[in-house]
């Protein structure tokens, strides 16, 4: 049986150690959740066609943007969750659990109603080529049908980050990582299934993962009753995790499409720039990693404080993640802008690609900076319940400044793709005065609250 303090008190005691030693697995965590999909194509490149590549690369990017929204979604069980057990109030955090379950089990129902009947719809609406078409509605098909399961997947992440535990998640996800690789190569290269066997390898991999979750879960002494009877609908909690996670899900989604017309505007651009961006996205897909462990971890370590009424240790841990975060920055900044070449050459051996992947890239170096602060206010907003604020940063941002000023630079002559990237630092620039406008709102309340 594990002891109770494997559930982490993050109210008392040192910050930096504890955050620094939460933070590294939600890392390690993101970089192989990221390299899932990496893996998929990986496989069915080698063992099947040009249509399988084409058909897992459109149905993944479907399933991602699905998966993602609901991953944000569940930040809300996390949050409220998190502020529960700062309160001490154990009774309260059981029924959360049990009401989250019961709320995402309909969503997963729906999901699997949507893309079972409309797989074939929304491959067409993905402007699935001809010759993947039927394949790209078999992927969407398969992994609609196990929807409940990769939502279970992500809401006992949920759950164990807002108990203060993010190795579990860690474990789960090296678990699945495990299973997806044998059964792709199984699938694809023993049996020859294709698109279809990477689809059954992908679910099977995450009903796996969940299995081994509840296993895990079972044999831990929660700091809260947890029984069968606080698994029902409480209109109460359930309202709060949606008040919580539907801002940030709604944010991740809007932001998710106007990087999809910043791609739209590059594609008219022509092949090479359309491709050496389309890699760019792929080399800053990891480099973000780093920010977004920092606001995963404040989500859930200021939550607690906030919860407890420890107002300046939730302060001052936001401190000590921004100077973590931008030493990690820095870092990143440098080897982006000056080695952006040896990056993007990791995704293509076409020198005109890498050359337009590098200049773009120079650009994203100066968002590593300029990410290091915003993450992390992100991730304290998240964490003392702001969300709304933290989606409509979010979406001024995407909307105001990254998707019209991209769509200017794109039309000054000669083209430049790092002119173009400009856009992405600027947004963020916006984001940070807002953040730091309503910091200065919400320490005058602390302050006011004693």
């Amino acid at each position: 049986m594990a002891k109770q303090e494997e559930i982490k008190d993050f109210t008392k005691g040192p910050i930096l150690m504890p955050l620094i030693q939460f933070a590294l697995p939600v890392l390690f965590a993101l970089v192989l959740q990221a390299m899932y999909g990496a893996i998929d194509l990986l496989v069915v490149g080698k063992y099947g066609s040009a249509a399988d590549v084409s058909a897992v690369s459109t149905g993944s990017q479907l399933m991602t943007t699905i998966t993602g929204m609901i991953a944000s979604f569940s930040m809300g069980t996390t949050i409220l969750l998190g502020q529960q057990i700062g309160q001490g109030k154990g009774k309260e955090s059981g029924k959360t659990i049990g009401s989250s379950i019961c709320f995402f089990a309909v969503i997963g129902i729906v999901v699997t109603v949507i893309l079972g009947v409309g797989s074939r719809r929304l491959a067409g609406m993905m402007h699935a080529p001809t010759e993947a078409y039927t394949k790209t509605a078999n992927y969407i098909l398969i992994c609609g049908l196990a929807a409940l399961i990769i939502i279970s997947y992500n809401l006992i992440g949920a759950v164990f980050r807002g108990l203060g535990d993010s190795r579990t998640p860690l474990l789960t996800v090296g678990i699945a990582c495990a299973a997806n690789i044998a059964g792709d190569l199984f699938m694809c290269g023993v049996i020859g299934m294709g698109t279809e066997g990477v689809a059954i390898a992908t679910v099977l991999a995450q009903a796996i993962s969940v299995a081994a979750s509840i296993l895990l879960i079972r044999k831990r002494k929660l700091p809260f009753r947890f029984e069968k009877s606080d698994v029902y609908f409480d209109r109460k909690i359930i309202k709060r995790v949606v008040f919580f996670g539907a801002p940030v899900a709604v944010q991740d989604f809007l932001v998710g499409m106007s990087f999809l017309v910043i791609a739209a505007i590059v594609n008219s651009l022509g092949l090479i720039p359309s491709a050496g961006v389309g890699v760019a996205e792929k080399v800053c897909a990891f480099i973000m990693l780093v920010p977004s462990s920092f606001m995963q971890s404040l989500a859930a370590i200021v939550s607690q404080n906030y919860g407890a009424g420890k107002y300046s240790r939730a302060y001052k841990t936001l401190q000590i993640a921004i100077i973590l975060s931008i030493t990690a920055g820095i870092v990143m900044a440098y080897v982006t802008f000056f080695h952006g070449e040896i990056l993007a050459g990791i995704f293509s051996k076409d020198a005109e690609v890498i050359a337009a992947a590098a200049d773009y890239l120079k650009a994203y170096a100066i968002d590593c900076l300029l990410t290091a602060f915003m993450f992390c206010f992100v991730g304290f907003y998240n964490g003392i319940g702001k969300t709304r604020f933290v989606m409509l940063q979010g979406i001024c941002g995407a909307f105001l400044v990254r998707v019209p000023l991209s769509f200017v630079f794109s039309k000054i002559t000669p083209i430049s793709l790092f002119r173009i990237g400009l856009a992405t630092p600027s947004s963020t620039i916006l984001q940070i005065i807002l953040c730091v406008t309503v910091l200065v709102f919400v320490r005058k309340e602390w302050k006011e609250k004693g």
